[in-house]
Protein backbone atom coordinates (compact mmCIF):
# COMPACT_ATOMS: atom_id res chain seq x y z
CA UNK A 1 0.00 0.00 0.00
CA UNK A 2 1.13 3.34 -0.90
CA UNK A 3 1.87 5.95 2.10
CA UNK A 4 1.13 9.56 1.54
CA UNK A 5 1.38 12.31 3.51
CA UNK A 6 -0.87 15.59 3.52
CA UNK A 7 0.64 18.72 4.88
CA UNK A 8 -2.39 20.60 5.53
CA UNK A 9 -5.49 18.38 6.28
CA UNK A 10 -7.94 21.33 6.02
CA UNK A 11 -10.85 22.10 4.18
CA UNK A 12 -9.43 20.14 0.86
CA UNK A 13 -7.17 17.90 2.62
CA UNK A 14 -9.02 16.39 5.15
CA UNK A 15 -11.52 14.77 2.17
CA UNK A 16 -8.53 14.38 0.11
CA UNK A 17 -7.26 12.16 2.64
CA UNK A 18 -10.72 10.24 3.10
CA UNK A 19 -10.56 9.91 -0.75
CA UNK A 20 -7.00 8.08 -0.54
CA UNK A 21 -7.77 5.59 2.25
CA UNK A 22 -10.89 4.38 -0.21
CA UNK A 23 -8.39 4.12 -2.33
CA UNK A 24 -6.34 1.76 -0.33
CA UNK A 25 -3.39 4.06 0.31
CA UNK A 26 -1.85 4.40 4.18
CA UNK A 27 -2.54 8.29 4.82
CA UNK A 28 -0.41 10.41 7.19
CA UNK A 29 -2.36 13.93 8.01
CA UNK A 30 -1.11 16.85 9.81
CA UNK A 31 -2.69 19.92 11.31
CA UNK A 32 -1.94 22.80 13.28
CA UNK A 33 -4.41 22.33 15.71
CA UNK A 34 -4.72 19.93 18.72
CA UNK A 35 -8.41 19.41 18.72
CA UNK A 36 -8.74 18.30 15.37
CA UNK A 37 -5.61 15.49 15.90
CA UNK A 38 -8.54 13.67 17.17
CA UNK A 39 -10.64 13.91 14.05
CA UNK A 40 -7.82 13.15 11.70
CA UNK A 41 -7.39 9.71 13.96
CA UNK A 42 -10.93 8.98 13.47
CA UNK A 43 -10.90 9.05 10.07
CA UNK A 44 -8.01 6.46 10.00
CA UNK A 45 -5.28 9.09 9.63
CA UNK A 46 -2.29 9.09 11.17
CA UNK A 47 -2.33 12.25 12.87
CA UNK A 48 0.76 14.79 13.36
CA UNK A 49 0.59 18.45 14.89
CA UNK A 50 2.71 19.99 12.86
CA UNK A 51 3.17 23.55 12.86
CA UNK A 52 5.27 25.71 10.28
CA UNK A 53 6.89 29.41 10.67
CA UNK A 54 9.45 31.53 9.24
CA UNK A 55 12.10 30.25 11.11
CA UNK A 56 11.88 26.77 12.25
CA UNK A 57 8.87 23.64 11.86
CA UNK A 58 7.39 22.64 14.99
CA UNK A 59 6.37 18.78 15.08
CA UNK A 60 7.55 15.42 14.19
CA UNK A 61 8.26 16.19 10.62
CA UNK A 62 10.70 13.24 10.31
CA UNK A 63 7.70 10.90 11.56
CA UNK A 64 5.10 12.64 9.79
CA UNK A 65 7.42 11.52 6.38
CA UNK A 66 8.26 8.27 7.73
CA UNK A 67 8.24 5.77 4.70
CA UNK A 68 5.88 7.94 2.50
CA UNK A 69 6.30 7.81 -0.86
CA UNK A 70 4.19 11.22 -1.92
CA UNK A 71 3.95 14.33 -0.09
CA UNK A 72 1.29 16.82 -0.99
CA UNK A 73 2.22 20.04 -0.06
CA UNK A 74 -1.47 22.04 1.28
CA UNK A 75 -0.87 24.79 3.02
CA UNK A 76 -2.28 28.14 1.77
CA UNK A 77 -0.03 31.43 1.91
CA UNK A 78 -3.14 33.56 3.92
CA UNK A 79 -0.57 36.55 3.21
CA UNK A 80 -3.94 38.59 3.69
CA UNK A 81 -3.67 38.53 6.94
CA UNK A 82 -0.15 39.25 7.59
CA UNK A 83 1.72 40.98 4.16
CA UNK A 84 5.00 40.41 6.78
CA UNK A 85 4.69 36.66 6.41
CA UNK A 86 7.17 34.73 4.72
CA UNK A 87 5.45 31.73 2.92
CA UNK A 88 8.51 30.69 0.58
CA UNK A 89 10.94 30.55 4.25
CA UNK A 90 8.20 28.26 5.98
CA UNK A 91 8.36 25.55 2.74
CA UNK A 92 12.26 26.15 2.36
CA UNK A 93 12.42 24.85 5.97
CA UNK A 94 10.71 21.85 5.48
CA UNK A 95 13.01 20.65 2.30
CA UNK A 96 15.90 19.53 4.50
CA UNK A 97 13.38 16.50 5.83
CA UNK A 98 11.85 15.78 2.38
CA UNK A 99 15.49 15.28 1.25
CA UNK A 100 15.97 13.08 4.32
CA UNK A 101 13.16 11.07 3.75
CA UNK A 102 11.65 8.26 1.55
CA UNK A 103 9.32 10.95 -0.08
CA UNK A 104 10.04 10.33 -4.13
CA UNK A 105 7.15 12.71 -5.56
CA UNK A 106 6.10 16.08 -4.03
CA UNK A 107 2.39 17.69 -5.24
CA UNK A 108 2.41 21.38 -4.68
CA UNK A 109 -1.40 22.66 -3.92
CA UNK A 110 -0.83 26.31 -5.89
CA UNK A 111 -3.06 28.49 -7.76
CA UNK A 112 -4.07 30.84 -10.26
CA UNK A 113 -2.82 33.54 -8.54
CA UNK A 114 0.52 33.48 -9.99
CA UNK A 115 -0.96 35.02 -12.87
CA UNK A 116 -2.28 38.66 -13.63
CA UNK A 117 -5.58 40.08 -15.40
CA UNK A 118 -2.66 41.10 -18.95
CA UNK A 119 -3.43 38.09 -20.50
CA UNK A 120 -6.73 37.10 -22.24
CA UNK A 121 -6.21 33.37 -22.21
CA UNK A 122 -4.10 31.47 -19.93
CA UNK A 123 -2.26 28.37 -20.33
CA UNK A 124 0.52 26.86 -18.62
CA UNK A 125 2.67 28.12 -21.37
CA UNK A 126 1.97 31.76 -20.02
CA UNK A 127 4.84 33.30 -18.25
CA UNK A 128 3.46 33.65 -14.73
CA UNK A 129 3.61 37.68 -13.94
CA UNK A 130 1.71 37.63 -9.96
CA UNK A 131 0.43 41.27 -9.09
CA UNK A 132 -0.01 40.38 -5.44
CA UNK A 133 2.15 39.34 -2.51
CA UNK A 134 0.29 35.89 -2.16
CA UNK A 135 0.38 35.06 -6.12
CA UNK A 136 4.66 36.21 -5.99
CA UNK A 137 5.67 33.97 -2.58
CA UNK A 138 3.29 31.01 -4.53
CA UNK A 139 5.37 31.16 -7.80
CA UNK A 140 8.99 31.55 -6.01
CA UNK A 141 7.56 28.44 -3.84
CA UNK A 142 6.75 26.11 -7.31
CA UNK A 143 10.41 27.51 -8.56
CA UNK A 144 12.06 26.23 -4.95
CA UNK A 145 10.31 22.71 -5.32
CA UNK A 146 10.85 22.26 -9.06
CA UNK A 147 14.16 23.02 -9.33
CA UNK A 148 15.13 20.59 -6.50
CA UNK A 149 16.70 16.97 -8.24
CA UNK A 150 16.21 15.24 -4.66
CA UNK A 151 12.76 14.58 -5.67
CA UNK A 152 9.84 14.81 -8.69
CA UNK A 153 7.74 17.81 -7.99
CA UNK A 154 4.11 18.57 -9.47
CA UNK A 155 2.48 21.85 -9.58
CA UNK A 156 -1.43 22.14 -9.20
CA UNK A 157 -2.64 25.66 -9.88
CA UNK A 158 -5.79 25.76 -8.82
CA UNK A 159 -8.74 28.96 -9.47
CA UNK A 160 -11.12 29.83 -7.09
CA UNK A 161 -11.95 26.89 -5.00
CA UNK A 162 -15.97 26.03 -4.09
CA UNK A 163 -17.79 23.56 -2.35
CA UNK A 164 -21.45 22.59 -0.85
CA UNK A 165 -19.76 24.39 2.28
CA UNK A 166 -18.04 27.08 0.27
CA UNK A 167 -18.85 29.75 -1.79
CA UNK A 168 -17.97 33.05 -3.04
CA UNK A 169 -21.73 34.20 -3.34
CA UNK A 170 -22.25 34.23 0.53
CA UNK A 171 -19.62 36.74 0.64
CA UNK A 172 -20.95 38.96 -2.34
CA UNK A 173 -24.87 38.44 -1.85
CA UNK A 174 -26.27 41.91 -1.46
CA UNK A 175 -22.95 43.97 -1.91
CA UNK A 176 -23.12 46.66 -4.26
CA UNK A 177 -19.70 48.73 -6.43
CA UNK A 178 -18.33 44.83 -7.08
CA UNK A 179 -15.93 45.56 -9.78
CA UNK A 180 -15.27 43.72 -13.04
CA UNK A 181 -18.99 42.82 -14.10
CA UNK A 182 -17.68 41.13 -17.27
CA UNK A 183 -14.35 39.13 -15.91
CA UNK A 184 -14.99 35.32 -16.43
CA UNK A 185 -15.09 33.15 -13.75
CA UNK A 186 -12.14 30.90 -12.90
CA UNK A 187 -13.63 28.62 -10.64
CA UNK A 188 -12.97 24.80 -9.66
CA UNK A 189 -15.21 22.56 -7.21
CA UNK A 190 -13.81 20.62 -4.45
CA UNK A 191 -14.79 17.12 -5.94
CA UNK A 192 -12.89 18.21 -8.63
CA UNK A 193 -10.02 18.72 -6.75
CA UNK A 194 -9.83 16.14 -5.13
CA UNK A 195 -10.33 13.85 -8.84
CA UNK A 196 -7.44 15.58 -10.86
CA UNK A 197 -5.16 15.00 -7.50
CA UNK A 198 -6.34 10.99 -7.30
CA UNK A 199 -5.54 10.76 -11.07
CA UNK A 200 -1.98 12.38 -11.23
CA UNK A 201 -1.25 9.71 -8.37
CA UNK A 202 -2.60 6.70 -10.40
CA UNK A 203 -0.95 8.36 -13.51
CA UNK A 204 2.27 9.11 -11.74
CA UNK A 205 2.23 12.27 -13.27
CA UNK A 206 5.11 13.94 -11.67
CA UNK A 207 7.33 16.44 -13.27
CA UNK A 208 4.81 18.53 -14.46
CA UNK A 209 2.43 22.04 -14.15
CA UNK A 210 -1.02 21.68 -14.47
CA UNK A 211 -3.93 24.87 -14.59
CA UNK A 212 -6.79 23.20 -12.54
CA UNK A 213 -10.01 25.25 -13.78
CA UNK A 214 -13.48 24.04 -14.54
CA UNK A 215 -14.11 25.01 -17.91
CA UNK A 216 -16.83 27.40 -17.70
CA UNK A 217 -16.45 30.75 -17.63
CA UNK A 218 -19.37 33.03 -17.51
CA UNK A 219 -19.27 36.61 -16.74
CA UNK A 220 -18.87 37.74 -12.59
CA UNK A 221 -22.51 39.67 -13.44
CA UNK A 222 -24.26 36.63 -14.57
CA UNK A 223 -22.74 33.71 -12.65
CA UNK A 224 -22.82 35.11 -9.34
CA UNK A 225 -26.77 37.23 -10.22
CA UNK A 226 -27.78 33.57 -11.28
CA UNK A 227 -26.20 31.82 -8.18
CA UNK A 228 -27.87 34.43 -6.03
CA UNK A 229 -31.02 34.04 -7.24
CA UNK A 230 -30.66 30.16 -7.20
CA UNK A 231 -30.07 30.62 -3.74
CA UNK A 232 -32.85 33.41 -2.50
CA UNK A 233 -30.09 35.90 -1.55
CA UNK A 234 -29.75 39.47 -2.35
CA UNK A 235 -28.60 39.89 -5.64
CA UNK A 236 -24.90 41.43 -5.81
CA UNK A 237 -25.01 45.04 -7.57
CA UNK A 238 -21.92 45.81 -9.82
CA UNK A 239 -20.05 48.66 -10.86
CA UNK A 240 -19.64 49.16 -14.79
CA UNK A 241 -16.69 51.99 -14.13
CA UNK A 242 -14.17 49.46 -12.94
CA UNK A 243 -14.85 46.39 -15.99
CA UNK A 244 -11.80 44.80 -16.67
CA UNK A 245 -11.84 41.79 -19.56
CA UNK A 246 -10.49 39.72 -17.00
CA UNK A 247 -8.06 36.20 -18.01
CA UNK A 248 -9.31 32.89 -18.76
CA UNK A 249 -7.60 29.91 -17.53
CA UNK A 250 -7.28 26.84 -19.61
CA UNK A 251 -6.63 23.82 -18.60
CA UNK A 252 -6.70 21.82 -21.42
CA UNK A 253 -3.19 20.55 -20.54
CA UNK A 254 -4.68 18.99 -17.59
CA UNK A 255 -7.82 17.13 -19.96
CA UNK A 256 -5.51 15.52 -22.55
CA UNK A 257 -2.68 14.76 -20.36
CA UNK A 258 -4.77 13.24 -17.27
CA UNK A 259 -7.76 12.16 -19.81
CA UNK A 260 -9.63 14.02 -16.67
CA UNK A 261 -13.51 14.94 -17.44
CA UNK A 262 -14.87 17.48 -14.89
CA UNK A 263 -17.33 16.26 -12.36
CA UNK A 264 -18.91 19.68 -11.51
CA UNK A 265 -18.73 21.34 -15.00
CA UNK A 266 -21.42 24.13 -14.52
CA UNK A 267 -20.31 25.19 -10.86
Amino acid sequence: MTKISILGCGWLGLPLAKALLKNDCLVNGSTTSEEKLAVLENAGIAPFLIALSENKTAGNLTGFLENAKILIIDVPPKLRSSETENFVSKIRNVIPFIEKSSVENVLFISSTSVYNDDEAFVTEETIPKPDTESGKQLLETEQLLLSNSNFKTTVLRFGGLIGEDRHPIKFLAGRENLDNPDAPINLIHQEDCIGIILKIIALNAWNQTFNAVTPYHPSREIYYTQKAMALNLALPKFNYKNNSGGKIILSDTLENVLNYTFTKPNL
